[in-house]
């Protein structure tokens, strides 16, 4: 069997085109692997017309190669409907961590663990994981203590995540920077 990556990692700031990388890179694993490609919103329904704006504008602009799946918090929930050797972009683990640290009962540990045996299961059916996920740590620090929290929430998630990655890449401008695997 041809060996391909199984994870990979990409961070990056506000619209510093990380997910359109993403989406690129999905699109060329799923051809070369010829599994479907899975998009995994982890965006909770929006109220904001905003945001529910620009969610359509990324589905029409992502095309009908995509199956989407909407998950906010549960990502196990997701694997019956995967099939082995699929590509899967989950976009984004910001929002994601969000909702488990604000929205739910999970600890950091908790949140590692889930992730981490999401991550496993992703690995034994040979479906790539392409994470996209905000840098929100290089800025100033945030002053009030639940921010402050959730940057170091995520920013631990991040590190984990890094950790697992065959890839983790950063971007920067629309430039990618490989500091993992490139």
């Amino acid at each position: 069997m041809e060996w391909f990556i199984m994870m990979t990692f990409i961070s990056g700031g506000v619209r510093s085109g990380k997910s359109r990388f993403a989406e690129q890179l999905a699109e060329q694993d799923a051809q070369a692997r010829g599994g479907p490609l899975f998009y995994l919103a982890t965006a909770a329904t929006p109220q904001e017309p905003e945001m529910q704006a620009r969610i359509r504008w990324h589905q029409q602009d992502r095309g009908t190669a995509w199956i989407t799946l909407e998950e906010p918090v549960a990502l196990n929930a997701i694997l019956p409907r995967l099939q082995p050797n699929s590509t899967l972009l989950l976009d984004c683990l910001t929002l994601w961590s969000s909702q488990v640290m604000f929205a739910s009962d999970l600890s950091l540990e908790e949140a590692i663990k889930q992730l981490s045996a999401f991550i496993q299961a992703l690995a034994d059916q040979h479906i790539h994981l392409i994470v996209v996920s905000n840098d929100i740590n290089e800025c100033l620090p945030p002053t009030e203590c639940k921010l402050l929290n959730y940057v170091n929430f995520l920013q631990s998630l991040h590190q984990c995540l890094t950790a697992q990655a065959d890839q983790a890449i950063q971007m920067l401008s629309g430039c990618a920077y490989y500091w993992k695997g490139g």
